[in-house]
């Protein structure tokens, strides 16, 4: 099969999985600003946490002024607990200034205007494309580009580069859904280092798991052990060792 069959079966198989999948981060949908500034306090800090901290960071500051306005201090010590305060507390503060005063206190609607915001890259600004606009859009997240490298759907590392690999073969208009989705069978499933082969429901068409090279290292090594006693070897493998022997 393509990648864009290929693509089609994972998105088909997760939307089954996950029916109800959606951002894990929790906010006002009639304030946008408030998903754009959970998703700045979620860099290298878990959504839960987040959702910890915004539920008293968004009662205290109800508006976008209010962000613009917020004392640095009181800002960092707010948002201690998420990590990087410092520069979150900075980038959060710029960006609600900026949002007022070129953009009319209204989120943009493309990625290319979200990210001259602040602390802003293109994750953020998929997601705002994604959930606020309900436009095509790709959050290449570690779930994401972890997951869609092993089912052989994308390669490599660079989070632009795989936006592009799978903007190029998922059907565009349920891409959105399909990178929420990916977070959830990242969390319970296809567990970074301990990959849960035997439950994910894309093992069928994965690349990892029909051993064709594989290109995580780290899931690599947590294959399970069961799944070669189960499988035959490929025939690259079967080949390898046919000249070993003869050696």
């Amino acid at each position: 099969m393509d990648l864009k069959e290929k693509a089609v079966l994972a998105v088909d198989a997760l939307e089954k999985e996950y029916p109800d999948a959606q951002c894990s981060l929790v906010y006002d949908p009639e304030k946008a600003y408030e998903l754009l500034i959970s998703t700045r306090l979620s860099a290298q800090c878990t959504d839960a946490r987040v959702n910890i901290v915004t539920k008293d960071l968004f009662q205290k500051y109800t508006s976008l002024q209010d962000f613009a306005n917020a004392p640095i201090e009181e800002m960092e010590e707010m948002i201690k607990t998420c990590g990087l305060f410092k520069t979150k507390a900075r980038d959060i503060i710029a960006m609600s200034q900026m949002l007022i005063k070129d953009y009319g206190g209204i989120l943009p609607d493309t990625v290319e205007e979200l990210t001259k915001l602040p602390g802003i890259g293109r994750k953020t600004a998929n997601l705002i494309v994604g959930d606020i606009y309900h436009k095509p859009a790709v959050v290449c997240d570690t779930h994401c580009i972890r997951i869609t490298n092993l089912l052989g759907l994308s390669q490599g590392k660079n989070p632009l580069q795989v936006e592009k690999q799978l903007r190029a073969v998922l059907p565009m208009d349920r891409a959105n859904d399909f990178c929420h989705r990916l977070v959830l069978h990242g969390r319970d499933v296809c567990v970074a280092n301990r990959p849960k082969c035997d439950r994910c429901c894309m093992k069928d068409f994965c690349s990892f798991f029909q051993g064709d090279a594989p290109s995580d290292k780290a899931a690599t090594e947590s294959k399970p052990a069961s799944k070669s006693a189960s499988k035959p070897a490929s025939k690259k493998s079967a080949a390898k060792s046919s000249k070993s022997k003869a050696k």
